[in-house]
């Protein structure tokens, strides 16, 4: 999975703070305030987003509403498995990663890899 372009990007992070479905004029009216956009732009995008899964779309009426697939905390996760699984050494560079962590988020990571444990114990069950 490839990074989001800018305005992708703009686009996904609008549609994730809404946190409910959005139409292209939605998103071109919230984005228009800090750049100027066409609406066949954001449209185009939208639609590119939508092809590439990142997007899920249902008709209502005679627009489009749209909504992310992924949450972007998940969205996130997939890219850091993207990079660790083309990163040759896991290992290596979840050591540097750790080695960069402040005290806080290390206790913050602990804390997750428990969550995560115990999720997959009880899905085992």
């Amino acid at each position: 999975m490839r990074p989001f372009g800018d305005l992708e990007a703009a686009i996904m992070r609008e549609l994730w703070e809404r946190g409910e479905p959005a139409t292209v004029r939605d998103v071109l009216a919230a984005l228009s305030a800090s750049r100027q956009l066409a609406y066949t732009t954001v449209m185009t995008v939208m639609d590119n987003l939508h092809r590439k899964g990142q997007l899920t779309r249902e008709m209502s009426g005679r627009a489009w509403l749209y909504r992310p697939v992924r949450t972007r905390a998940e969205h996130a996760a997939a890219l850091l498995q993207d990079v660790l699984a083309e990163s040759g050494d896991r290992q290596e560079v979840l050591m540097h990663f750790v080695a960069d962590l402040d005290s806080d988020s290390v206790a913050q990571l602990r804390s997750a890899v428990e969550a995560a444990r115990r999720q997959a114990r009880g899905s085992r069950s």
